[in-house]
């Protein structure tokens, strides 16, 4: 007993057509799980005789039409045939083509509107990029070349070049228009790095944001700095994307970096940028650490230790609470106690604490005096459920970066290639890529839970 795959056509006024496409022997033992159903390659081997058995009956469905002549309406007879290998998701197929040449005036039509050096299928060339995006280039390929009957085109160096190909793509392509604008946008930009392979530069800083409505949605985009791409342009379509109107309402945080702050005004955000709380929140908690490792080896020192614990707490009150003007009158109460400390020994590979402690504020205080145009009442905003800092877009570096570019992975990466592969990853993120693959991000109420659902 054995099994036969027939296709057979339907729909159709003409008699129906079949082919045999597969021929299966004996069935296994049952009684062996390992021989349940069918296999991997007699899976594959089967999409693939499938798949050529259907594109066989579309080109000869093809080859029946009479085209007309582009050039002067003619009707156009068969000149030739030339065979054609494309790559598709489920094999490589062979196809054979006709060319159709005008009557009239001797015109050569294609017949087909393929792109010019076709050699692939879009769907096939969007999983190479969506799998390249997610995985090393390697092992996309493995994987493809593992699951899928793919025959060509599944080497590492093919997958990369099919990736980059399409981040210029995206890279150049314009805003997709949303269906209702947004009332407000919240804006966050940060920026990381990875290593670079250049000859004489070690690392390449990546800038990365966030884009927010009021509603949930969430759109995400980076870049290499010094790139062929317009960090100001990028940022203004996916402002756009988000439905950004005259009348919407947006909201920037960045760090204390200049350059960044700069790159927003380029995209006209032309009010000032809200200093994150994250990075206040960083140099307060190492403020924190520093005093509560504070020497209590005598009993001043123990009445010393928790009055400044006490006032560095009440420091962190007061930037929270847009009080920051007020830092001054903590420092100079911590100031008082810091005698004590004199003379204090630290251990041989922490340091002194005391010294530690004194130069974890000067970080606060000076960080407080550079950014004190930017600084808001931060409990305020948290209490009304809007976002109070760049957190959200550490992580998106941590997913979107660093997890495919820099952790446990002894990469080096040249300026171009980093920044295509930034834009397809953002587009399998943000479901732009293609049709078939959707939004990665789930739609939330409040604007401080939307997370990536995989890397």
């Amino acid at each position: 007993m054995g099994w036969v795959v027939r296709l057979i056509e339907m729909g159709t006024d003409k008699p129906a057509r079949s082919v045999d496409v597969l021929e299966f022997g004996q069935p296994r033992d049952f009684g062996d799980i390992a021989s349940l159903g069918l296999t991997l390659a007699e899976a594959k081997q089967l999409m693939a005789r499938v798949q050529q058995a259907v594109v066989t009956a579309q080109a000869h469905d093809h080859a029946v039409l009479r085209p007309n002549c582009s050039s002067c309406g003619g009707t156009c007879h068969i000149k030739d045939w030339r065979q054609h290998q494309v790559a598709t998701l489920f094999g490589a197929i062979e196809v054979r083509l006709p060319r159709f040449r005008c009557i009239g005036c001797g015109h050569t039509e294609t017949g087909v509107g393929w792109p010019s050096h076709c050699r692939s299928t879009p769907e096939l060339d969007h999983l190479r990029a969506h799998l390249s995006a997610l995985m090393p280039y390697r092992v996309a390929a493995g994987v493809l070349a593992h699951l899928l009957p793919v025959e060509v085109g599944k080497n590492h160096d093919t997958l990369r070049s099919h990736t980059l190909k399409i981040g210029e793509r995206l890279r150049d392509a314009a805003a997709v228009k949303p269906v209702a604008a947004a009332s407000a946008i919240t804006l966050t930009v940060d920026s990381t790095f990875i290593r670079s392979c250049d000859e004489g530069e070690r690392h390449l800083e990546v800038r990365v944001g966030n884009v927010e409505t009021s509603d949930g949605g969430r759109q995400v985009f980076a870049s290499v700095a010094r790139s062929d791409t317009d960090i100001a342009e990028l940022i203004r379509r996916n402002l756009e994307t988000a439905g950004r109107t005259g009348e919407t309402a947006v909201t920037a945080f960045t760090d204390g970096c200049p350059g960044l702050q700069s790159m927003l005004a380029e995209a006209g955000i032309t009010t000032p940028p809200i200093a994150d709380w994250f990075h206040i929140a960083m140099r307060l908690q190492h403020a924190k650490q520093a005093a509560s490792g504070l020497s209590t080896d005598e009993p001043r020192r123990a009445r010393a230790k928790t009055a400044i614990v006490a006032e560095v707490e009440r420091l962190h009150w007061r930037i929270w609470n847009g009080k920051a003007r007020d830092a001054q009158l903590t420092l100079e109460r911590i100031r008082k106690f810091m005698h004590v400390f004199k003379g204090e020994r630290g251990h041989r590979t922490k340091g002194v604490p005391s010294r530690k402690l004194w130069h974890a504020l000067h970080e606060v205080d000076d960080y407080l005096r550079s950014q004190s145009a930017r600084l808001v009442n931060y409990a305020k905003r948290h209490r009304a459920g809007l976002r109070v800092g760049t957190s959200v877009t550490e992580g998106t570096a941590n997913f979107l970066v660093n997890r495919r570019m820099n952790k446990s992975q002894q990469m080096r990466w040249s300026r171009q290639g980093a920044d295509l592969l930034l834009h397809v990853r953002c587009a399998v993120y943000n479901g732009a890529l293609c049709v078939g693959f959707g939004h990665l991000f789930e739609v939330a109420a409040n604007s401080d839970l939307p997370l990536a659902k995989a890397a």
